[in-house]
């Protein structure tokens, strides 16, 4: 199913170059009489160098935040978290930001991306003890270190140039508009070994939502298990979040929708969640590049979705601890 969506993705844009029917026509027809070699050149360019990086971006980056997502609110037993909550969207702003207005485009996701590691080990290490690392801790540490960075992203807005400044608030809104070949190579290797990583996690998940006491009575360490599951989490969301910028919702909305639907058991949700995550931030950012001849970025729209049915959910109890 995914496969056939991303499929189906490639027909849809703006453009009227490449619309459904001249792209059907350039990948079963390419050789006809009736194009130029121009025509065929600008549809080739459309279809394989602007439209299938962002389409596979589009899902890896949805999946990626979706399964990270299901992971920490396991992790930390509440299903009012995502992965951002240990501070990884406000560190890699500022990273971001800081590369935007000091250095040049070409490094903002490297930059990006280890201030958004820094700030999830900066968490960590605030929240140990020398009893380990309790869950009402994590939290409030990650609280402590996203106020931390965003007072240091907003220092750097004061006193960035006007033009640059605009690209600050364009990258942080979460957008897929310059996805190209080479961010894809850029967050590919982090997302397949983090998302590889959660996958085989996904039983002991199932240990760590029921408690520290029954986690020990079965062998298992929580504090180690935490680490474990926390680290890959950072991973693939601090990659996203490199080459995306901020997109919210999608980590706290869908491992809700994929509880409802499918139970509670990881071994299960954990694919369903990258699954289901991809093809909803696909289906998002296929919406926001058709529906009008300006893109809209796509932080935007999960915002506008996520944000009601969050709502929903809240308010009919269904998002319960007890759910995990």
């Amino acid at each position: 199913m995914p496969l056939i969506f991303m499929a189906a993705s490639m027909f849809v844009g703006s453009s009227d170059i490449a619309a459904p029917k001249e792209t059907i026509r350039w990948l079963f027809c390419r050789h006809s009489n009736g194009s130029s070699n121009t025509d065929n050149d600008m549809l080739y360019t459309i279809i394989v160098d602007v439209r299938l990086p962002r389409i596979l971006l589009a899902f890896a980056v949805g999946g990626s935040l979706a399964i990270a997502g299901n992971s920490i609110q396991n992790v930390l037993r509440t299903p009012l978290v995502d992965s951002f909550i240990l501070g990884i969207s406000s560190g890699a702003a500022f990273g971001a930001a800081l590369s935007l207005a000091l250095l040049n485009d070409f490094s903002v996701q490297p930059v990006a991306f280890l201030f958004g590691m820094l700030a999830v080990a900066l968490t960590y290490f605030l929240s140990l003890t020398r009893r380990g690392v309790s869950l009402l801790s994590l939290i409030l540490a990650g609280i402590i270190v996203s106020g931390f960075f965003t007072s240091l992203l907003a220092f750097v807005q004061y006193v960035t140039d006007p033009f640059k400044l605009q690209s600050i608030v364009h990258w942080m809104i979460g957008n897929l508009h310059y996805a190209t070949w080479s961010k894809v190579r850029s967050c590919i290797i982090p997302i397949i070994i983090g998302t590889a990583w959660l996958l085989i996690m996904r039983w002991r998940m199932n240990v760590i939502a029921l408690g520290d006491e029954e986690s020990l009575a079965v062998g298992l360490n929580p504090t180690v298990e935490r680490l474990l599951i926390i680290i890959p989490a950072a991973l693939v969301s601090s990659s996203t979040v490199s080459v995306a910028g901020i997109i919210p919702m999608v980590g706290l909305i869908i491992p809700h929708i994929v509880r409802l639907v499918f139970g509670v058991d990881n071994r299960r949700n954990q694919p369903l969640s990258f699954v289901i995550g991809g093809s909803f931030l696909l289906f998002v950012d296929t919406l926001s590049r058709s529906i009008a001849d300006v893109e809209m970025p796509v932080g935007i729209f999960t915002t506008l979705i996520g944000g009601p049915v969050f709502v929903y959910l809240l308010k009919s109890g269904r998002m319960r601890e007890e759910n995990l």
